[in-house]
């Protein structure tokens, strides 16, 4: 039977992409592992694996097509023994099932290739023949299953040809081989409210214009911030942090580290005492969740990172356990993929809370937009000379000011003003940062 190779998601944000370039082309033969296509996504350009062995029989979406929607078809493949001519395209009507009217099994694979794994997307087939003793399981049932701690070799499939799907692991959990877990936090990130349509507004006709159509970057860039602000209620606090002492102990620690290659930013050490504020205050490390909070035990930093049509997020995971050497060589490598185009969906999946840097542009201060679904921003201005008041008298010091944007379904004014003050704490004394 032909294998329909479908369009998968690629990050957890990502309904539609653009097909890049097929790696193949018609009458040539694939094995499992065989890169075929490259799909850009809503954050970078990534390549895509066969998992099954076969001769491309059909190609039905030309390199080079825009917004692909997840789920469709985009070639099929003959089996070993198959005659490619005798291989039709499913009709066009029949190309993108309508998610209401898919099987639920189906419905629940196809919603699990929307979410972030460390591994390369792949292509799923429709139907598989029986092969020896092997499982037959969706990638959303394998997870499933060893999370619940089941054995899939007990559980009765009724997928395509006996294929195990997520409907028989909630049947064998109900039927009391597990208990069933609370939605994960990765499954409640996966789920992207409908964007909100743009104003139709045209060009002004008596000034000179260009058109440029957007990115599929911008459009979910767009689209986030859309429904970050008209969905989440912002509040914004602002402190002002002296940075003299840290301007002093980066310069001090940069000449010890000459020898290394590493060189300390501002920006490392704004990451170290983000992550370290996080874990002195643990309730500003939340993910608003319906009826429930998520409170998170590891400070995973989204860092802002301006690239060619836009920006990403990278993440810095586990920063409270990182020292400043390896948060500034973890920056450097994911900034340097992220400008590449080479960042994997691992590498900006999740996060706990964002920083967002623009210092270097000499933005003295400014309020930055909510990531869903972090409870939380950190805006950073540039360090500047400012008069201040010390013992009564008017002294000059290099002062930044940090505005915190919160999501206040989440977290409170109280515990804003609780973490920036712990914030402002290691950044005015530094020597902290390292005990």
């Amino acid at each position: 039977m032909a294998i329909e190779i479908f369009m998968p998601a690629l990050s957890p944000t990502m309904e539609k992409g653009t097909l890049a370039k097929w790696l193949v082309k018609e009458g040539d033969s694939v094995e499992s592992g065989d890169v075929i296509a490259e799909i850009e996504t809503d954050k970078a350009t990534m390549e895509v694996e066969s998992i099954d062995d076969g001769t491309v029989a059909k190609i039905l979406v030309a390199e080079g097509t825009d917004d692909v929607p997840v789920g469709k078809i985009i070639a099929m493949l003959a089996e070993e023994g198959e005659d490619v001519s005798d291989i039709e395209a499913p009709p066009e009507s029949k190309q993108t099932a309508a998610p209401e009217k898919e099987p639920e099994g189906k419905k629940e694979e196809d919603k699990s290739s929307s979410e972030s794994e460390d591994k390369p997307a792949r292509t799923e087939r429709k139907s598989e023949k029986p092969d020896g003793d092997r499982i037959k399981a969706s990638p959303l049932a394998k997870r499933i299953a060893d999370q619940e701690g089941l054995d899939l070799k007990a559980v009765e499939g009724t997928g395509p040809s006996g294929r195990i799907v997520k409907r028989d692991i909630e049947a064998a959990m109900e039927a009391g081989d597990a208990k069933a877990k609370a939605a994960s936090p990765a499954a409640e990130k996966g789920v992207v409210s409908k964007a909100i349509p743009a104003p139709e507004y045209g060009p002004h006709d008596d000034i000179p214009y260009r058109e440029e159509r957007l990115s599929n970057m911008r459009k979910t860039i767009a689209r986030r911030l859309t429904e970050s602000k008209t969905t989440v209620p912002h509040f914004y606090l602002t402190i002002d942090c002296e940075l003299d002492k840290l301007l002093a102990q980066r310069k001090d620690l940069n000449t010890k580290l000459a020898d290394s290659g590493v060189k300390l930013s501002v920006n490392d050490f704004i990451i170290r005492a983000t992550a370290l504020a996080l874990k002195k205050v643990p309730a500003a490390n939340v993910q608003f969740a319906g009826d429930k909070m998520y409170w998170y035990e590891r400070a995973d930093i989204s860092v802002a990172v301006a690239i060619e049509g836009g920006l990403v997020t990278p993440v810095v995971r586990g920063a409270d356990n990182m020292g400043l050497s390896e948060i500034s060589n973890t920056v450097k490598d994911l900034a340097t993929r992220a400008r590449d185009g080479k960042l994997m969906p691992e590498d900006y999946a999740g996060g706990t809370f964002s920083i967002s840097n623009l210092g270097m542009f000499g933005i003295r201060e400014f309020s930055a937009v909510i990531n869903p679904p972090q409870g939380a921003i950190l805006a950073i201005g540039a360090g500047e000379q400012r008069a201040v008041i010390k013992d009564g008298a008017v002294a000059v010091a290099t002062v930044m000011s940090c505005t915190m944007s919160c999501d206040h379904r989440a977290v409170d004014g109280a515990v804003g003003a609780e973490f920036l003050a712990a914030f402002k704490g290691y950044i005015e004394d530094p020597i902290t940062m390292l005990l």
